[in-house]
């Protein structure tokens, strides 16, 4: 102590700091092994192969950590492990000795004209650090890396919950989202049988496309325009289709964007084989159908516009990404900009219109269990003449108790509704 004490009072802070940074060098030259730091984002998007790190670390931490992370949702089967903060987890590749470690700093929130997540808006800093000897090198690069992007790959499909991702005050999405529990799927969704093969037809064919758009040069993404009165189940089919391909859903809430760039920024974020979800676009913000005339919009402190939304879903930024899918949702299809509608931008169109037999023969299975009675034909002939909603439809089958009684019901609502809608012409 002595020593040191005379040492800072006498030598210059620049002499020690020169001697400390030739002392830390010769080390690392002298180091047998060599540290790969993975950061959680690239930029402005996640890391892939930090994500891949995450999952394929949830095998490993029971085996050799000290002190791990556990949890467990009321839909999930089995507990699920993770890495804890500054934590170290062995493994083993091909005889070689591989030490990972989990870091996990605090950052102060500070926006930057660069964006980097990995310093902005996050009130953490998050990295991984590999270590292993570095006559290794190549054999880690080479095999050890696409081992285990591939075994995350296996290891997510398998027992990842589909997530729901919202966005948090600072304007980015929250980690790690919440697990969607939706119970809907294209097996239990009500609506026109033949529209919903279209639908899963197409959701295959995009899913299989891969070298298509490669081939044709295009961002291998697909937009999704779903329209229709309420209560005919747009959310149903987007809990369907994400059940159905497994990905996870990006609720944006267009009012809490406060300009173009903060758009640009989410959509960055998503991660591949997901969907973004805006519900109602039509009402969340205003805006402009450049084929009307009168004065530019006012959205407030919001400053996202129809260009900039039209530049992240088909300009540039929208090919700096993977198997992605846009759902726009909307109960008037008419009040949005023909801009927004084409090809590119949403390529197929889903109307979703007032219950007919098909989907009603599907509602009768769900709550009565039931594929035929006497009474469908009767009902199918209503159904015919009125306008009534599946969820409306729903609503009277599940008071039903008595299965001939409650049919009887039904043909008397839509008796009722019938003549409701003939007074109102």
């Amino acid at each position: 102590m002595l020593l040191r004490s005379i040492t800072n009072e006498f030598v210059p802070n620049e002499v020690l700091e020169y001697f400390h940074s030739g002392f830390h060098n010769l080390s690392r030259k002298l180091s047998t092994r060599l540290t790969v730091v993975i950061e959680e984002f690239q930029g402005m998007s996640r890391n892939q192969v930090f994500e891949a790190a995450e999952a394929y670390l949830t095998t490993k931490a029971t085996l050799s950590a000290q002190r791990i992370k556990a949890s467990k949702s009321e839909n999930d089967k089995n507990l699920s492990f993770g890495v804890d903060r500054d934590e170290e987890v062995n493994d083993e590749f091909e005889g070689i000795e591989i030490r990972w470690k989990y870091i996990c700093k605090q950052a102060e929130s500070i926006r930057n004209k660069h964006r980097d997540m990995n310093s902005s808006l996050r009130s953490e800093i998050r990295y991984y650090e590999l270590c292993f000897p570095k006559k290794h090198k190549e054999k880690i690069f080479s095999s050890y890396f696409p081992y285990v992007l591939e075994r995350a790959k296996d290891i997510k499909q398998e027992n990842e919950a589909v997530k729901l991702h919202t966005v948090d005050y600072s304007c980015y999405w929250k980690v790690p989202g919440i697990k969607l529990g939706h119970p809907m799927t294209f097996k239990t969704l009500a609506i026109d049988a033949e529209l919903k093969r279209e639908i899963v037809n197409d959701l295959d064919k995009f899913v299989k496309g891969k070298e298509f758009y490669k081939r044709t040069g295009k961002a291998w993404k697909r937009g999704y325009l779903l329209y229709g009165p309420p209560g005919t189940g747009k959310s149903s089919l987007i809990a369907s289709m994400s059940d159905y391909l497994n990905y996870d859903i990006y609720d944006l809430d267009l009012t809490t964007v406060q300009d173009n760039n903060e758009l640009k920024h989410l959509i960055l974020a998503m991660s591949n084989r997901s969907m973004l979800v805006i519900e109602d676009i039509d009402c969340t913000i205003k805006l402009q159908n450049r084929e009307e005339d009168g004065e530019a919009v006012k959205n407030g402190d919001n400053k996202v516009t129809l260009s900039g939304l039209l530049n992240v879903i088909d300009g540039l930024w929208s090919s700096c990404g993977e198997e992605r899918i846009f759902i726009f949702t909307t109960n008037h299809k008419e009040k949005l900009d023909p801009a927004l509608l084409r090809p590119g931008r949403m390529d197929m169109h889903i109307h979703l219109s007032y219950c007919n037999f098909s989907a009603f023969e599907q509602l009768a299975f769900n709550y009565l269990g039931i594929s035929q009675h006497e009474l469908f034909h009767q009902i199918e002939g209503l159904l015919g003449e009125v306008q009534v909603t599946p969820a409306e439809i729903a609503g009277e089958l599940i008071k039903i108790s008595d299965v001939g009684e409650g049919l009887q019901d039904i043909v008397k609502f839509l008796h009722s509704k019938k003549m409701l809608q003939e007074q109102t012409v």
